[in-house]
């Protein structure tokens, strides 16, 4: 028979698992805070950066992200200039000058689609057809449609392009955080 008699010291063993839980607590910190600084620089950009000459670019990705910050602040983007491609897109209570650059928001596993855009204005606007998709430049301004407040594209440049492959848009995502330095 084999007796063996050990001590265990408290404070030592304290101090080896307070260690241990420092060193666990400050990498998975330091996983964190990488992934939240790189995770960000993935999803959009900051208006931080955007100096009040450059455009921001919107793609099929990001679109009904920015499209709803905007609608939701409107006055944060006021003056912010954006360039992005979408179908012509009228309505009968629209004036000459005005359409809907619009694109097909899936909102079901069948491909149901809403029609979902921004109210843009340009004077030549009645030279472009119905459904033509077309790649447009335009700044941010503020005004009213219904009686409510809502962001207008005054179109700066505007060309005739093909359909795009990602001609489809989903629902915002929940990883998107809107804030006021969005866009």
């Amino acid at each position: 028979m084999f007796i063996y008699n050990f001590k265990i010291n408290g404070t030592k063993l304290f101090k080896v698992f307070f260690t241990i839980i420092i060193i666990l607590v400050t990498t998975i910190l330091g996983i964190c805070v990488y992934r939240i600084f790189t995770g960000a620089s993935e999803n959009f950009v900051l208006a931080d950066n955007i100096k009040e000459n450059e455009v921001s670019k919107i793609d099929s990705k990001n679109y009904t992200n920015i499209l709803k910050t905007v609608h939701d602040d409107i006055d944060t983007y006021v003056g912010k200039r954006i360039s992005f491609t979408g179908y012509v897109y009228r309505v009968s209570d629209l004036t000459d000058t005005q359409f809907i650059l619009a694109r097909n928001m899936v909102i079901s596993s069948d491909y149901q689609c809403l029609v979902v855009g921004f109210l843009c204005d340009f004077v030549n606007a009645k030279d472009f057809k119905d459904n033509s998709w077309v790649n447009v430049t335009a700044e941010i301004q503020k005004g009213t449609y219904h009686n409510s407040d809502m962001p207008i594209l005054k179109i700066t440049e505007i060309t005739v392009v093909d359909k795009p492959n990602d001609e489809f848009v989903y629902p915002p995502d929940e990883s998107y955080i809107p804030t006021s330095s969005v866009l």
